[in-house]
């Protein structure tokens, strides 16, 4: 008896996957930058303009682990 070899290529539906993050992701990234902006705007307005943009930097930055878990807990939101 024969053995069949088969070959180990990717289909077409692997081929068009993306590797893009989950619009979740980018959503939780914007809305906690720009809660981050304006907290920092009420807290630090005394302060120079700069420590609003590094709040909202930080707060962006802390979106995306958040839009990860919401992503992997419910699903994306499309």
């Amino acid at each position: 008896m024969r053995k069949i070899r088969v070959s180990r290529t990717m289909s077409k539906n692997e081929k068009g996957k993306s590797r893009e993050w989950p619009a979740v992701v980018y959503l939780w990234a914007m809305g906690m930058a720009l809660f981050g902006y304006m907290f920092a705007r009420l807290a630090f307005d005394t302060y120079p303009h700069p420590y609003h943009w590094l709040s909202a930097l930080l707060g962006g930055i802390a979106g995306i682990p958040l839009g990860w878990l919401w992503y992997r807990w419910r699903g994306d939101i499309f």
